[in-house]
C-alpha cells in the first residue's frame, strides 16, 4: 500500500485519521502514548509544508454532541508533543471546519472536533464521508487501532481521496507481518485473559500458525476443566469444554505444542490481602481459586522461550492487577524482555497486556507493543480490517 514516501504534500491540505481516544482525568490527558505515536507522521507532513487536518473519534457519543467527549482538551497535549501550535475547529464538517481548513498555511496543524458527534461517521454514510473529504486533497490513515471499523473517517474517505498509510500504520503492519505474516521460526504465542469464548477465533487461527502456544489466565481453567482437572472455585466456562478440547486436538494435529499451567497460585478470594499458596495444578483445593500461574509453569515457559525466534502476546496470565497474583505475568514479561534483548522478535498488544508490560517496566524493551486493542486482536484472528484493506486497494 502507498505510504508517505514520495508523496507530494507541500501546500496541500492533508486529512489525517488519528486515534486520539486517550484517557482523560480532570480534563487532562492521563496517558499520552497514542498522541506520542502519532507525532512522527504529523511532524513529517508539517515539516514538508503540508496543511495538516487531524480527525479522530473520542468515546461513544452515539452521534450526538456531548461536551464531555470533545477533543478540545487534547489540543494542549497534542501541541506539547509536537512542539508547535495546534488549531481547533468546533466541528469536523460544515462551515466551521471548512473555514478553519481554508485558513491553514503551509506547515500548520488543525484538529477537528469528534467525528462521532455525527451519526454518519459510524454508519459510514457517503454524505458524511464526502463532507470530510471536501476538506482536503489527500488522505492519510494513521489509526490502525480504528482500522477494524468501516467508518466514514477510516474507510469511506479513502474511496474519495488519494489514500496513504501513515508512519504509525506502517509500523503496526510491519510488526504484525513480522509476527504472523513472515515470522522467523520457531514462532510462539502467549494467550491469556478471562474467557475462552472471546478468543476462540484467535486460538483457532494461532494453532494453525504457531509452533508453541502458552494458554494462561482464567481462560486456562476452562481447558484444564475440559481435560478433567478439578479447578476448585476458579472462573471457567463449562459450556466451552467441547470447544476447548477441539482446540487442543487441532493444535496437536497441526504440530503446535500447547503449554497449560502445571502449577498455580491459589487463594480463597481475589483480594490484595489474601492468603496464597502454590499448588500442583492437579491438587487445587476445592475451596480455592486459581489466580496466577506458578513458578514451575514460569520455568517451563522460560525453557521453551530460549528456542523461539518470534513471539506474539495477547492477554495476562493471572489477575496481575492484584499484587499477590502478579508474579507469574511479571516473571514472563521480564523473561520475554530479556529474550528480546538477545534477538527475539516480540510483538504484544491488548489493553491488559500493555498495562502488565508497563507494570513490569519492560514495555520499551519488546520489539513492538501495539496500543490498537480490538484491531490488534482481530488481526491476530485472521480477520480483514476495512481500514487496512481500502489502503491496499487504493
Amino acid at each position: 500500500m502507498r505510504n508517505l514516501n514520495g508523496a507530494r504534500v507541500e501546500g496541500r491540505r492533508v486529512l489525517v485519521r488519528a486515534d486520539l481516544n486517550v484517557p482523560l482525568e480532570h480534563g487532562k490527558v492521563a496517558d499520552a502514548t497514542r498522541i506520542e505515536r502519532l507525532v512522527p507522521t504529523l511532524r513529517e507532513l508539517a515539516g514538508k509544508g503540508a496543511r495538516v487536518i487531524v480527525c479522530s473519534h473520542f468515546g461513544r457519543p452515539q452521534g450526538k454532541q456531548r461536551p464531555e467527549m470533545s477533543l478540545a482538551p487534547l489540543v494542549p497535549a497534542l501541541a506539547a508533543a509536537l512542539g508547535r501550535p495546534v488549531q481547533f475547529a468546533a466541528d469536523c464538517i460544515g462551515e466551521a471546519a471548512s473555514r478553519a481548513a481554508e485558513r491553514l498555511k503551509d506547515g500548520e496543524i488543525l484538529l477537528l472536533e469528534n467525528t462521532r458527534f455525527h451519526p454518519g461517521e459510524e454508519a459510514n454514510e457517503p454524505g458524511f464521508a464526502g463532507a470530510l473529504a471536501a476538506l482536503a486533497e489527500l488522505y492519510v490513515n494513521d489509526a490502525f487501532s480504528a482500522a477494524h471499523r468501516a467508518h466514514a473517517s477510516t474507510e469511506g474517505v479513502a474511496h474519495l481521496l488519494p489514500a496513504y498509510a501513515g508512519r504509525l500504520m506502517q509500523a503496526e503492519l510491519a510488526a504484525l507481518d513480522a509476527a504472523l505474516g513472515h515470522p522467523r521460526r520457531p514462532l510462539g504465542a502467549i494467550v491469556g485473559g478471562v474467557k475462552v469464548s472471546t478468543k476462540l477465533k484467535l486460538l483457532g487461527n494461532l494453532t494453525s500458525k504457531v509452533d508453541f502456544l502458552v494458554i494462561g489466565g482464567a481462560m486456562a481453567n476452562t481447558f484444564l476443566a475440559a481435560e478433567g482437572i478439578a479447578v476448585g472455585r476458579s472462573i471457567e466456562e463449562a459450556n466451552r469444554h467441547a470447544e476447548a478440547r477441539t482446540i487442543l486436538a487441532e493444535a496437536k494435529a497441526k504440530g503446535c505444542e500447547v503449554l497449560l499451567p502445571v502449577d498455580a497460585v491459589v487463594a480463597a478470594e481475589l483480594q490484595a490481602e489474601a492468603d496464597t499458596r502454590v499448588v500442583p495444578i492437579r491438587a487445587v483445593p476445592a475451596e480455592t481459586m486459581i489466580l496466577d500461574i506458578g513458578p514451575e509453569t514460569v520455568a517451563l515457559f522460560e525453557k521453551r522461550l530460549g528456542a523461539l525466534r518470534t513471539l506474539v502476546w495477547n492477554g495476562p496470565l493471572g489477575a496481575f492487577e492484584t499484587a499477590p497474583f502478579a508474579g507469574g505475568t511479571m516473571a514472563i514479561a521480564r523473561a520475554v524482555a530479556a529474550a528480546t534483548d538477545g534477538g527475539l522478535c516480540s510483538v504484544a498488544g491488548g489493553g491488559d497486556t500493555v498495562a502488565a508490560l508497563h507494570a513490569a517496566g519492560v514495555a520499551e524493551r519488546l520489539t513492538y507493543v501495539s496500543t490498537a486493542g480490538g484491531a490488534f486482536l482481530e488481526w491476530l484472528e485472521g480477520e480483514t480490517l476495512p481500514g487496512v484493506a481500502i489502503l491496499a486497494a487504493s
